[in-house]
């Protein structure tokens, strides 16, 4: 007997005469689990992408603050700008606050990243920067 011939019904060349509608029932399984791993995958870009303008913010204000006789209320003007500039909807409610003991300045940026799930707020991104205030000396002293 050949292999594409029917025993008593069961076996048809390569295919089970019964397995009808079993791809269906296979993608109703496995498709909900990809596309959710589909938004898993694009929601964590977006926090990332969020991150990042929130870490060029407060590295720009840092830097803009930490020059030789700025103010921590400069570095956050400039924060605020690039922010301004680059946000968009990808990191909103954000916040800046600067803070600095004398020899060193930091600029704290903080904001929610966008949602792919409406109704659900997105995850919170903190990111901050700092460094050492220039300051004048002379030689010597």
């Amino acid at each position: 007997m050949s292999p594409s011939q029917t025993v008593n019904g069961w076996w048809q060349g390569r295919r089970w005469s019964n397995d009808r509608g079993d791809t269906s029932i296979q993608m109703a399984i496995v498709f909900p689990l990809v596309l959710l791993a589909t938004i898993a995958v694009i929601q964590a870009s977006l926090w990332y992408y969020a991150r990042q303008i929130a870490v060029t913010a407060a590295r720009e204000g840092a830097t803009a603050a930490r020059t030789y006789q700025a103010s921590p209320g400069d570095g956050v003007a400039r924060a605020r700008d690039v922010l301004e500039r680059t946000a968009g909807d990808s990191l909103s409610g954000y916040s800046v606050r600067a803070s600095s003991d004398g020899q060193r300045v930091r600029i704290e940026v903080a904001g929610t990243a966008l949602s792919m799930i409406p109704g659900v707020a997105g995850l919170q991104v903190r990111q901050s920067a700092s460094g050492a205030v220039e300051q004048w000396t002379v030689p010597g002293r």
